[in-house]
């Protein structure tokens, strides 16, 4: 019997071609089609997922409120007109879950802006934003800490 490097090369695979595995469950090696495969790694993939959020604060000293639950958030910032002062309020830290994040797009310029971390800390949050200006938080539940990531 070959081993797998003695096998012939493919240049493409198609749903029924097998591919050998070592199945933990039965000891042993086995085999699995390509479309089996591909469930297991479509499922095991977690996609970018966020709900929408929106926000169109009038005047300067706006408070926004991100919503207060464990769901990733795409806070759409549509601001009437470039502010002095404004402050993100993010989810309660009782509701915060490992990995989730804020992702905030602002379409006019903030001069002093705010993350309040509503119980945890945040460390690397813009203190101003321009114009067409974004940035992204994921949380970390061990450290209880929102980080800026982008």
């Amino acid at each position: 019997m070959p081993t797998i490097n003695q096998l012939s090369a493919v240049d493409e695979v198609f749903p029924g071609d097998q591919v050998p595995i070592y199945s933990t469950d039965n000891g042993d090696a086995r085999r699995a089609p390509m479309s089996v495969i591909k469930t297991y790694m479509n499922e095991g993939l977690q996609t970018e997922s966020k709900i929408t959020q929106y926000a169109a604060p009038s005047s300067t000293g706006f408070s926004v409120q991100i919503t207060d639950g464990s769901d990733s958030i795409w806070l759409i910032l549509t601001p009437t007109a470039g502010f002095a002062a404004g402050t993100i309020v993010l989810p309660a830290l009782a509701n915060c879950v490992d990995k989730q994040e804020l992702l905030l797009n602002c379409t006019q310029s903030v001069a002093t802006l705010t993350v309040n971390g509503n119980g945890a800390t945040v460390t690397g949050a813009p203190t101003s934003l321009a114009a067409n200006g974004f940035f992204r938080l994921r949380f970390d539940d061990v450290a209880d800490v929102w980080y800026r990531v982008g």
